[in-house]
């Protein structure tokens, strides 16, 4: 597979080449921990997991790399404000400490119950303090920040750079729009490397003064760095962190190191409900617990999210999420019947039908992920065995290895909540009994152990020789 990602740097879709061979360096800006993420939050992160299992799947080596925000990221993203794991602290009158363990215990619950690869690393902002330091310190010796009182800035004028991610070119930037006029910068347009507050609840003495913290953009600059070193391949996030965020990421360090700092850029549009974005006041900012107690699995919202390209608009409804449950159900049915037309068949590899879907599921992978196309190979594929186009157990084995191959890069199969799981012997003897039921016409018993095997993820198909079932 010959990968090509869409460059938000460049604007273009490049082939993808790593920095060392056969190793791909992966960073990903996680949550700022002060609420629990909503399911806007989470196409970011479930981008991120496709984007590492289709790396995996060329044959890279990933490292990944994907950061908590537990202090310093402001209300405004223009470094004013309260910041916002303080000010729900205060609150709901809790610890902010006791608060970033809390909703970051729920974040990794959520990633665990969408079937999200675990990271190599979740560094969290308040366990890297020295090393931002250690950049600030060197910022202000290169020229490239000042301090003023126990505050550090970074002089944005100083790298001529600013702006290529974004457009958004210094000369272009006006006072009122995004930034607020502070009269201790030296240009609109700077930002904090380091704040202080003598009211902040978390704060670090350091040379500056006694009551600082970091800011918002150092963290993922110092944390990438000693994760990753000073170059690393592909950084994502979503399209709101391109700027103010990303863009200053990138000339704070590339600053810092005097060298390009990250290949390729990659950004996922946002999530939309009902049209518009998600709001407090209209309540429709849903977590998975919603979606959960609406009948939904989180996988269904899985397989909801990836079946649309990353950079592609997308709606959520709640109508639109039951279509997506059940194109998964359907693919999990698919699962089944060629588990049970296999019999057990190995599979040598050996077949055109399955090499010709792999090779244009690849293509799609290959791409820039474009997984609409990808899955849409799957269902094809359903498609021609539901019309008998795949009629030997060999077939059957080789489409049932490549649906598992298709699984373990988007990850949408795997077991409902609340299915009962039934030994085969506890199949066949509930079948039996059925039969039973049927024979002496005791119809509404047939009606419910057909039920009770359907809840516990068994389909009955009726066939010449009698009942053939198969697992969902």
């Amino acid at each position: 597979m010959e990968l090509r990602f869409r460059n938000t740097l460049t604007g273009e879709i490049e082939p993808f080449e790593p920095i060392e061979e056969g190793k791909v360096g992966l960073y990903h800006c996680g949550p700022t921990v002060y609420a629990r993420p909503h399911i806007g939050n989470h196409r970011a992160f479930l981008f991120a997991d496709l984007l590492r299992r289709v790396l995996e799947y060329a044959g890279f080596e990933v490292k990944q790399v994907m950061n908590l925000t537990d202090v310093g990221h402001l209300t405004d993203d223009a470094d004013e404000g309260e910041d916002k794991l303080e000010k729900r602290a205060r609150r709901e009158k809790i610890d902010p400490w006791d608060l970033v363990e809390k909703v970051s215990e729920s974040f990794f619950t959520d990633l665990a119950s969408l079937a999200v690869m675990p990271a190599h690393h979740y560094p969290r902002a308040t366990g890297h303090i020295p090393e931002m330091l250690e950049m600030v310190c060197a910022l202000i010796e290169k020229g490239n920040a000042y301090q003023v009182g126990e505050d550090v800035y970074f002089h944005v004028p100083s790298f001529a750079k600013y702006g290529r991610l974004s457009g958004n070119k210094v000369d272009n930037l006006e006072a009122g729009a995004r930034l607020e006029v502070n009269p201790d910068k030296k240009h609109p347009s700077d930002f904090a490397l380091w704040k202080s507050d003598p009211d902040h609840l978390m704060k670090w003495e350091s040379q500056f003064g006694p009551h600082g913290f970091p800011g918002w953009h150092i963290e993922c600059s110092a944390m990438s760095r000693k994760y990753l070193g000073d170059r690393f391949d592909i950084h994502t996030g979503g399209e709101d962190n391109i700027f103010p965020h990303h863009e200053c990421e990138i000339a704070q360090t590339e600053a810092l190191i005097e060298k390009s700092w990250v290949s390729t850029w990659m950004h996922t549009r946002f999530l939309q409900v009902d049209g518009g974005k998600m709001s407090k006041s209209v309540g429709n900012v849903w977590t998975l617990d919603d979606v959960q107690e609406r009948g939904f699995s989180p996988l269904d919202f899985r397989f909801f999210v990836l079946r649309t390209h990353y950079r592609g608009a997308m709606n959520f409804t709640w109508e639109a999420l039951k279509g997506a449950a059940e194109a998964r159900r359907n693919l999990a049915d698919f699962k089944g019947r060629l588990e049970a037309s296999a019999h057990g068949a190995v599979n040598e590899g050996v077949c055109a039908r399955i090499d010709e879907a792999r090779e244009l599921f690849q293509a799609a992978l290959a791409e820039d992920l474009n997984a609409s196309a990808a899955l849409a190979v799957l269902f094809d594929l359903r498609s021609d065995f539901l019309q008998g186009d795949l009629k030997t157990a060999e077939e059957a084995s080789a489409a049932l290895s490549f649906l598992l191959e298709v699984d373990g890069v988007f990850g949408f199969l795997g077991p409902d909540e609340g299915i009962i799981s039934l030994s085969d012997e506890e199949v066949e003897s509930l079948i039996a009994e059925r039969e039973e039921a049927r024979q002496s016409k005791n119809f509404q018993r047939a009606d419910e152990l057909r039920a009770s095997l359907m809840e516990a993820g068994i389909v009955l198909e009726d066939v010449a020789e009698g009942i053939r079932w198969h697992r969902i």
